[in-house]
């Protein structure tokens, strides 16, 4: 097995940023994020040029980025006054979105990336108030105190995990889906969503193999019953094939798949349509 240049879940936030980067130098650029080549680094582009597929995962960075900051735009213009970017990793968002200045921005990640993250950006003004928590999520009980301290603060609270629950096993999602439930400030929640067929894929195309630092393990047998199980319904779902569309940016899939789109029946092609997304997600 071929050694892989991530070593370990941290390692993926410096790839992302390299993949925003790499967007923003583009001529038909979808965002324009002037840090994310400071914050990538040299590891970042190590990353972006050992890994296979990197088209994919380029095209998947720059259009999740998109769906995001149009929750993040929607969830503030409904009266969100404080975000909670969980695992948030070397995102820039405060630096480059255009945020109302009252706006509370609260970012949490293990201490290494917290502290690498503050010495990169020192100097830079955010468009809105930022706060750095440095904390292992892992830490159940770290994670409930600092959750409670940050709801008691918020009025009305938009919760982010951007690139987190792939990380997480069933049951460690469980565990933080139950977390965030109980705070009675929050009102939206941005989550991953990787069908079954898509984990399938990659699992068929060696990424998997190229990630054994840092493995997908969220695999629940029913997606939208899980987070029903824990309390959290899904509001608003944008498929990331489809979403790309729209943006002029349509899914990168190979020759092979194409093939098999025009053959498709059209309940394989809605599935191929829907092969993985961004939600917000809202209590039940």
């Amino acid at each position: 097995m071929t050694e892989s240049p991530i070593r370990n879940v941290s390692d993926t936030a410096f790839w992302i940023a390299h993949h925003r980067a790499e967007e923003s130098d583009r001529p038909d650029a979808l965002f324009h994020d002037p840090l994310a080549r400071r914050l990538a680094g040299e590891r970042g582009q190590v990353i972006g040029r050992d890994l296979p597929a990197q088209r994919f995962v380029a095209w998947n960075v720059s259009v999740r980025t998109c769906i995001i900051d149009d929750f993040i735009r929607e969830s503030i213009a409904h009266g969100v006054d404080t975000v909670l970017n969980l695992g948030a990793g070397l995102d820039a968002r405060p630096w480059r979105m255009e945020l109302p200045p009252t706006l509370r921005w609260v970012e949490v990640d293990h201490p290494h990336l917290m502290a690498y993250k503050a010495e990169q950006l020192a100097g830079k003004k955010a468009h809105c108030q930022v706060e750095r928590i440095s904390l292992d999520l892992a830490d159940r009980e770290a994670r409930r105190s600092m959750l409670a301290g940050v709801n008691a603060r918020a009025g009305k609270m938009l919760l982010i995990t951007e690139g987190v629950l792939p990380y997480l096993s069933v049951e460690e999602a469980a565990a933080l889906a139950d977390d965030l439930r109980t705070l009675d400030r929050a009102s939206g929640w941005i989550v991953d969503y990787i069908s079954a067929l898509a984990m399938e894929y990659r699992e068929r195309g060696g990424m998997a193999n190229r990630m054994q630092n840092a493995p997908f393990k969220f695999k629940p047998q029913d997606w939208f019953e899980f987070f029903r199980g824990h309390g959290w319904q899904c509001n608003e779902m944008r498929y990331m094939p489809v979403e790309g569309e729209r943006l002029g940016r349509p899914f990168p899939i190979p020759v092979p798949m194409k093939l098999m789109m025009r053959l498709a029946s059209p309940e394989k092609k809605k599935a191929l349509r829907e092969l993985m997304g961004y939600a917000l997600m809202g209590p039940c």
